[in-house]
């Protein structure tokens, strides 16, 4: 029997972090460059940003009020759900957001009312922190690992897992990597009932 176990990270796959980030910069009056979906680095969003700049603004919203209130990334919550209460798969998620205990129960919190009981633990390491140590104990283990970082993905598909990447306008060049690309949590959903079927 197949062990019913999602691995996945949270912001840009279960939650619209970018979108939420992006009202909390404009609120204290960042510029932002043209398009800011475009681009992955906070620096490179908005104007007259140095890259370390970028990394404390990440750290700084990430343990802020706001990061318990993220909305749900496109059809996430549906899907999830769907996943959890009519096939019995739980989420576990693997997020870099902080090390603050406070953000990290606001996370809890906002996963909590967004996707219920479907997730069954959160794993938190410190803001923008690698997850090779996080990933390592799954090694072999054939589990699905949803990301929206290309390197996570890559990192997930060397561990043998089975990793999917969602899709976004700054990782669009990744969508030839051996790994599939989705733009939405309905075709994770197919992916996974068409394994069940077979």
């Amino acid at each position: 029997m197949k062990q019913k176990l999602i691995l996945t990270d949270s912001d840009g796959v279960l939650l619209d972090w970018q979108t939420a980030f992006h009202k909390w910069m404009k609120a204290r009056g960042y510029l932002a460059t043209h398009n800011v979906n475009d681009f992955y680095l906070v620096h490179e969003m908005y104007e007259n940003l140095t890259e370390e700049e970028g990394r404390k603004l990440i750290r700084t919203f990430n343990e802020s009020a706001a990061i318990g209130f993220l909305p749900a990334l496109r059809d996430s919550m549906y899907y999830v759900r769907k996943l959890y209460e009519k096939h019995g798969y739980r989420f576990r998620v693997i997020t870099s957001l902080s090390t603050d205990e406070h953000a990290q129960a606001l996370r809890k919190m906002n996963l909590a009312s967004l996707f219920g009981d479907a997730i069954e633990d959160v794993i938190f390491l410190d803001t923008g922190d690698d997850k090779d140590a996080a990933l390592a104990p799954y090694k072999d283990s054939n589990l699905y690992w949803i990301e929206d970082k290309p390197e996570n993905a890559q990192l997930g598909y060397d561990l043998g897992l089975r990793s999917i990447l969602m899709e976004h306008k700054h990782n669009r060049d990744s969508r030839w990597e051996p790994y599939p690309c989705v733009s939405n949590w309905k075709d994770i959903y197919k992916m996974i009932i068409t394994d069940i079927i077979s």
